[in-house]
């Protein structure tokens, strides 16, 4: 195993163990790092560059691979942190929901979401105090042809609190005044299966439609280029040679009956 991969592995335990506040476990098995403790509900897998498939175990896992850990350390931190130990609690009914313009939702999902930041087309907001501390960003309305004619369904394109805090109920009190101002027939979104392989979001109403298989990435220079088919991936490699495979675990595709 490189030993650059494993230096920022240990540095990234050591982190985790400095915001945790535990004792943290780091060895390797079948070719990536593994990150475990008793006072943590789960286990968190490193994988190096080199690692494109994900390990399949039963256990709740989080998967991180080398890239993001790269590019994304202290937000990883944060987001694992916010998961097991928050540093803040805030109660939804304590804030006040606005809409927020296109620049600052996307600021705060560049400092605070791990995936890339989308505008979408209507973007909310949740302020303690006047601080943003959650965003919800919906796309735009589209028809169903097996619906009533005024029927939409919507998608949920990116939530996130702010990291370090976890605003209780703040999804629902978004997604609330999402639906106030525009009727939704059902609100469909994406989970991340590489942080939970189970959805939170069943407890405010979503229902599991299905399964979405692993996305296929080429990353080089840290850089992630989705390719699709053998041609794609044909043209990456061509492109930047020196990048290497990797998939995730694929999402979980959820929706939210409305009407």
């Amino acid at each position: 195993m490189d030993p650059s991969f494993i230096h920022l592995s240990t540095q990234f335990k050591l982190r985790l163990e400095q915001a945790l506040e535990v004792s943290l476990k780091l060895f390797e098995i079948d070719g990536f790092l593994q990150i475990s403790s008793l006072e943590l509900t789960t286990i968190i897998l490193l994988y190096p560059n080199n690692k494109p498939i994900r390990s399949q175990t039963s256990e709740p896992c989080i998967h991180i691979d080398e890239d993001l850990l790269t590019t994304k350390f202290e937000l990883l931190v944060k987001r694992i942190v916010s998961r097991t130990k928050n540093n803040k609690s805030i109660f939804a009914r304590k804030t006040v929901v606005a809409r927020i313009d296109k620049k600052t939702s996307l600021q705060f999902l560049v400092e605070h979401h791990l995936q890339s930041a989308l505008p979408g087309k209507y973007r909310y907001g949740l302020f303690e105090k006047g601080e943003l501390v959650a965003v919800a960003i919906f796309s735009g309305g589209r028809r169903m042809m097996d619906r009533e004619d005024d029927y939409r369904s919507f998608e949920l394109i990116r939530f996130c609190n702010k990291a370090g805090f976890n605003v209780i109920g703040g999804l629902s009190k978004l997604i609330k005044a999402f639906c106030k101002d525009f009727s939704p027939g059902d609100i469909m979104t994406f989970t991340d299966r590489d942080w939970s392989q189970h959805s939170s979001l069943e407890k405010i109403g979503f229902v599991v439609k299905e399964i979405i298989a692993p996305i296929n990435f080429w990353v080089a220079d840290t850089k992630r280029h989705v390719y699709r088919n053998k041609e794609e991936l044909n043209a990456l490699v061509k492109q930047y040679p020196h990048g290497l495979p990797k998939e995730n675990m694929g999402s979980i595709k959820m929706i939210l009956y409305l009407k």
